[in-house]
């Protein structure tokens, strides 16, 4: 190796030489010799490709690709195809070995996965041409249908990289956690790939909010041993039952929830680690032949709910139907030992492969047992959404941007399934509306919707559909779409039917303006020419002719003849208006107030900034810039809602920022209380606030209920986070039942 000597390359070629044979050990008897052989060949090509070249973490390159190729075989369970690709995969695009070389060398297969997978890491790359990144995005997703081993493949890639994220920059470490969040983590649930899920949301928390992720592991790992007794105290009375039943038990785990999961559920109800009441769950796997799976699944339950109390409304069967991305299993939630609330899962050992690594391991299995069984619920789930996906894309309206979010948005979610009057059984994202239920029966039944019955009752069509519901759609025999109903369906086909219909519209409207103002230019004798069209789109502020013509039909714009001339004989040297918002206030970058005593760029940027509405960042809190269009940079918390999308998809824009060390002006926070009534609650809260903390309140509301608790927002000026969460315990210690919490972009 060109930059290592001596016991230095020495060193570095037996560390080599371990990570290929604990590759092949984990390979295994699954291969042949010649595999075998042509694996070596890939890792020698590899090696020999990146020989010089270190990642930032200062290790040699190849042991990336060996490591990824090592998670393709231990953790997802593919074969020698699938190594070779991952010991290859960046060799085309980080060094000057060709694709027609690893074609002539391994074959086409692996040179149409090589290729998949370049492409695939200019996806979120910065262009300026977004039909070229709409390209890009569009051949990844095809590769979905094509060859599945090219997601499995980048998926394993970004888990390596999430793994070793600690020796990048902190604005590095923050957009590539984002980006995971946003695409990578959805997408690894949509192909059932819940382990490689669940790492990289837990990395991604750990790097975008590192004291809350060290916080949950501690007290995970500090309740182990208790939780490791409650799992022996829960087992032991259906112990006996279950040996006796004659099933084939083959294992019996408690797991601790992820990380970032505990962190939601903190989040949304408002609670400590302490009161997430299912921060584990049970498991019991049966051992069962295919044909017997579910029937020993509805066995297992049957022991439990004969010897503990179920929750009814926690029951959840995806054994009849499975989710979308092949997970089966049957959840119940009993009430334990000690009182405490416990879930219980149960599947089948096939069951609880395919729910660690997805549809790649259903697959194998088929093929290994007969490849010639009839489609399953998976199989079927599975080939609907490729489905969607494909009609999403066929839909050449979108930009770059508009695909990344219909796909994260409508594509990588759960799905809900709906019934026709007849019995028919639709799917639809979660969220989906009676609307979307109209498109997906015909465009024409879509456009002309005007309600719908929901289980029989009269809704709008903007009601979210629920599993189960019955849908019949109400028609009218005029077309009612409007530009209103693209921010109300969820679906990529409704979403594309209204904007065909929307395009299709505003070009017969344009052409009635335009045949207003050539009728107008006739009646006063004035020449309808380019130029003077180009005048009144400029004093009207329209960029394209057809945008002012559609205003002239919709009645926007009238004028007599007056007010054209005065137009048209306008000095067209003199500057124009400034630009301004719908309600007038000035918006140009040199109107927003700089903060210089706040806020640092971590590059000496001098740019006018103001504070995101949608999280309310405060000093201590870790921030970045978002570089925005006309309101000159936005200052986000990198735990933001938004973080992960302006990350993800405007990496380029971002700037590093921090917070000076001394502030020099309080910040708007607001907080939201709520718990039992009690007298004097109000007066002993405003007290805190303003006599023993000296805060400045701007305003209280706070309201008692008549069923006996009280609750309300509080806006106060503060100077920092740590005086925001101090203020907060303070409140909190005023009542034993008093909940406190954060109200995040206010």
């Amino acid at each position: 190796m060109a930059l290592l000597d001596g016991e230095v390359y020495e060193a570095y070629r037996t560390e080599l030489l371990n990570r290929y044979r604990q590759l092949l050990r984990t390979l295994g008897n699954r291969i042949t010799k010649e595999k075998t052989a042509k694996i070596r060949e890939a890792f020698d090509f590899a090696a020999r490709a990146h020989e010089g070249t270190f990642r930032k973490s200062g290790e040699p390159y190849i042991f990336h690709p060996l490591a990824v190729a090592q998670i393709a075989v231990g953790e997802l369970g593919l074969g020698s195809t699938s190594v070779i690709s991952a010991l290859l995969h960046d060799v085309v695009e980080d060094t000057d070995v060709t694709l027609d070389e690893i074609e002539r060398r391994f074959g086409p297969k692996v040179a149409d996965i090589i290729n998949g997978l370049t492409k695939i890491s200019v996806v979120f790359e910065a262009v300026d041409n977004s039909s070229i990144q709409a390209e890009n995005f569009k051949k990844m997703l095809l590769t979905l249908g094509e060859d599945l081993r090219v997601i499995l493949i980048k998926l394993c890639d970004r888990l390596h990289n999430m793994r070793t994220l600690g020796s990048v920059s902190e604005n590095t470490k923050l957009k590539i956690a984002s980006e995971t969040m946003y695409i990578y983590a959805p997408l690894a649930h949509r192909l059932g790939l819940n382990a490689i899920k669940t790492e990289m949301e837990d990395l991604a928390l750990k790097f975008t909010d590192p004291s809350v992720y060290r916080e949950i592991s501690s007290k995970i790992a500090e309740s182990k041993l208790s939780r490791q007794r409650y799992i022996r105290e829960f087992i032991e009375p259906i112990k006996e039952t279950l040996n006796a039943s004659g099933l084939n038990i083959h294992e019996i785990k408690g797991r601790p929830k992820s990380i970032y999961s505990i962190h939601k559920k903190m989040l949304k109800q408002g609670i400590p680690f302490e009161e997430v009441y299912d921060a584990f769950a049970i498991r019991i796997i049966v051992d069962s032949p295919i044909n017997q799976e579910k029937t020993d699944c509805w066995r297992v339950y049957s022991i439990i709910s004969d010897s503990y109390q179920t929750h009814e409304s926690r029951l959840r069967d995806w054994l009849s139907r499975p989710k979308n991305n092949g997970y089966s299993a049957l959840h119940t939630t009993v009430l334990g030992p000690k009182g405490r609330w416990v879930e219980v899962q149960i599947r089948s050992k096939r069951m609880d492969e395919i729910a660690e690594r997805g549809l790649a391991a259903h697959w194998r299995y088929k093929a290994i047992h007969n490849e010639d069984v009839p489609p399953t619920p998976q199989d079927q789930a599975f080939d609907h959404w490729l489905d969607a996906v494909k009609e999403t894309l066929d839909n050449n309206d979108l930009s770059a941007l508009d695909l990344v979010n219909e796909f994260k948005n409508t594509l990588l979610g759960e799905d809900i399934y709906v019934f026709t009057p007849k019995g028919a059984v639709k799917s639809f994202p979660m969220g989906s509306i009676a609307l979307d239920f109209g498109f997906s029966i015909h465009t024409e039944v879509g456009l002309k919707t005007l309600g719908a019955k929901v289980n029989n009752k009269l809704v709008p069509i903007s009601h979210e559909l629920k599993n189960g519901d019955i849908v019949e759609i109400l028609t009218t025999t005029k077309y009612r779409a409007t530009q209103h109903w693209l921010g109300i369906v969820k679906t990529g086909r409704s979403k594309s039917k209204i904007r065909e219909f929307l395009r299709d519209e505003k070009t017969k409207q344009s052409g009635r303006g335009r045949q207003i103002m050539e009728r107008m230019f006739q009646k006063h004798a004035i020449n309808f020419t380019d130029k003077n069209i180009k005048l009144l789109n400029k004093h009207y502020g329209y960029t394209h002719s057809s945008e002012f013509f559609h205003a002239v039909a919709d009645g926007q714009i009238r004028m007599n003849k007056e007010l054209l001339l005065e137009i048209l004989q306008k000095d067209k040297n003199k500057d124009s208006v400034v630009p301004t918002t719908k309600d007038g206030v000035n918006k140009s970058p040199e109107n927003i107030r700089k903060k210089a005593a706040q806020i640092v760029f971590g590059e000496d940027y001098d740019l006018p900034y103001s504070l995101a509405r949608c999280c309310n960042p405060l000093p201590g809190e870790p921030i970045f810039g978002f570089i925005t269009v006309g309101e000159g940079v936005k200052i986000h918390r990198t735990t933001c809602p938004n973080a992960s999308k302006l990350m993800s998809q405007y990496g380029y824009r971002i700037i590093p920022a921090t917070w000076r060390s001394v502030y020099e002006t309080a910040f708007d926070a607001h907080i939201s209380v709520r718990g039992i009534d009690d007298v004097g609650i109000v007066s002993k809260i405003a007290d805190i606030i303003s006599k023993d903390m000296e805060v400045n309140m701007k305003s209280i509301n706070i309201k008692a209920h008549d069923d006996g608790t009280f609750g309300g927002q509080i806006e106060v000026l503060v100077r920092n986070s740590e005086d925001l969460q101090l203020l907060c315990d303070r409140i909190k210690s005023t009542h034993k039942h008093i909940e406190v919490s954060r109200i995040e972009g206010k």
